[in-house]
């Protein structure tokens, strides 16, 4: 059967590659899409999203959420990375559909509700709306199947701060809630998809196998790949976004350890993710007082790009 999901997102060129993704893997069901402010307004997420399921002729439910940070103040969305529109500022088509009636939050509350045990939420943007959810119904946290995050940073530093991952950053006291929340997890972060570079090649094969959809996840990567050949140095980008849903199709392509996580709240720090190995001593027990979440150090970054593709083309 199908792995029924709820993609978080704030799309963004690697959010639009994996929303591709969740679109055409014949092993997800996508059962709607929720909306956060991030790599652009949460306005410009609702229509990208909305455009890009219509562009691969699907109507797939989508629910706005969060406009900005649970408590800090709302940096400008990084528009010299994805654009002021978030898919690199190539032209796009008019939309057809409109955003549900209900909240991000409500729509996540009511599908794991009415599907208790089967759900998995993956979340790719700044993690207010899964925060919300939490506030609205703290029972979802029994009756969700598993959450995936993409997002943090445990060994490899940050690519906002010198040790904060852009989502966490974005709102680390949200991050700090879903990530302690108890609910079975798994981090994806910059560990595991700095390994994972999309080459022109790879991008070329998936827009001759998208269609219409293709040429913009083909238009918004020139633009991407252009940050990236700057900031890393690289002829591709890393599709961060698209290692969650690699994780959660193919999880013996990633290295993941248990332990327990924490969000950094305040102080030149805010945002980064503190990982305490599970059983390792400490000088005190306060490292290992949250949940147990499974945390990815590493992924095959060739094999990850290779089921991207496969999926794609």
């Amino acid at each position: 059967m199908p792995t029924p999901i709820i993609f978080d997102t704030d799309p963004g060129v690697d959010d639009a590659q994996a929303i591709a993704i969740a679109l055409a893997h014949p092993d997800i069901e996508l059962l709607g899409m929720t909306t956060t402010y991030g790599n652009v307004d949460v306005t410009t997420a609702t229509h990208n999203a909305l455009l890009l399921a219509e562009l691969a002729g699907q109507r797939i439910p989508v629910a706005q959420g969060a406009a900005g940070p649970m408590v800090k103040t709302r940096f400008p969305p990084p528009r010299h990375i994805h654009g002021d529109n978030g898919l690199g500022n190539i032209g796009l088509p008019e939309i057809q559909g409109r955003a549900e009636a209900i909240s991000a939050a409500q729509f996540i509350v009511d599908q794991v509700n009415a599907r208790p045990g089967e759900i998995t939420l993956v979340a790719v943007g700044p993690l207010g709306n899964l925060a919300a959810a939490l506030q609205l119904d703290p029972g979802i946290v029994e009756r969700v199947k598993h959450v995936v995050v993409m997002g943090g940073s445990i060994r490899e530093g940050g690519n906002v701060t010198p040790v904060a991952e852009a989502n966490l950053f974005n709102d680390p006291h949200a991050g700090q809630r879903v990530l302690t929340a108890g609910w079975p997890l798994t981090l994806v972060g910059l560990d595991a998809t700095h390994r994972c570079v999309l080459d022109p090649e790879a991008m070329a094969r998936i827009a001759a196998g998208q269609g219409r959809l293709g040429e913009v996840l083909a238009g918004s990567y020139d633009f991407y790949k252009a940050f990236y050949q700057q900031a890393l140095g690289i002829d591709g980008c890393c599709p961060h976004d698209s290692c969650a849903l690699a994780w959660l199709m193919k999880p013996e392509l990633f290295t993941a350890v248990e332990g327990h996580l924490t969000v950094v709240t305040e102080g030149d720090a805010e945002g980064q993710t503190i990982f305490a190995a599970a059983g390792r001593p400490f000088i005190a027990e306060r490292w290992s007082r949250t949940p147990s979440a499974r945390v990815c150090l590493d992924a095959d970054g060739p094999a990850v790009v290779d089921w991207i593709v496969e999926t794609l083309s």
